[in-house]
């Protein structure tokens, strides 16, 4: 038995930090942007353009994508390449007790034994709070970001998985970061995976 959390979560309900609180607690691997440096490293891709790519649905057109369709050569667009080089670390890194954070890993990873399906969410005015304490959100409302990211973060897991984001039933224990604070979610996690995944 593996032994491995993976993380789902909105934009700002802490889902990051509560991952790497849990694996820290656990003494296990925390994965997430070691996720973007592999990928980079195996595809030629920049970090940056990987991070936007691999887990964010692109703004463009239904045009703009039939136009980039055609011009492809093997059938294949970058982020078809990020998702199979994403997918292939992903499916390494648990082959060992780690958690992961995002970039599809709880749909990669389904059907394996000894994996605990996560999805944390909070509400909007805890999220945009956070976001503008965390990142420094000035630019636009820190609201519509929130709806922004999620949307394009739906978008590709619907896009990669044919199933939708969010739903509690593709997930074994739904918390709300809001409501009990990100301690109490490293608790929960940590007295789950100790009891036996």
């Amino acid at each position: 038995m593996a032994g491995i959390i993976v993380i789902s979560r909105q934009f700002g309900s802490a889902g990051r930090t509560i991952g790497k609180e849990t694996a820290k607690r656990l003494g296990i691997p925390c994965y997430d942007r070691e996720i973007i440096e592999q990928v980079a490293e195996n595809s030629g891709f920049a970090k940056e353009y990987i991070e936007n790519q691999g887990e964010y649905a692109s703004h463009k057109t239904w045009l703009g994508r039939a136009l980039e369709s055609a011009n492809r050569f093997d059938g294949m667009s970058n982020q078809d390449k990020i998702w199979v080089e994403q997918r292939k670390i992903i499916l390494g890194f648990a082959s060992s007790p780690c958690v992961i954070v995002g970039r599809c890993a709880d749909y990669i990873l389904d059907g394996m034994d000894g994996v605990l399906k996560v999805f944390i969410h909070a509400d909007d005015k805890f999220r945009a709070e956070r976001i503008v304490r965390e990142y420094g959100e000035q630019t636009d409302k820190p609201e519509k970001r929130l709806k922004d990211k999620d949307k394009r973060r739906a978008a590709y897991y619907k896009k990669y998985t044919e199933t939708e984001w969010g739903v509690a039933a593709n997930y074994h224990i739904a918390l709300d970061s809001g409501k009990l604070g990100i301690e109490k979610c490293v608790d929960i996690l940590t007295d789950i995976y100790k009891s036996g995944l």
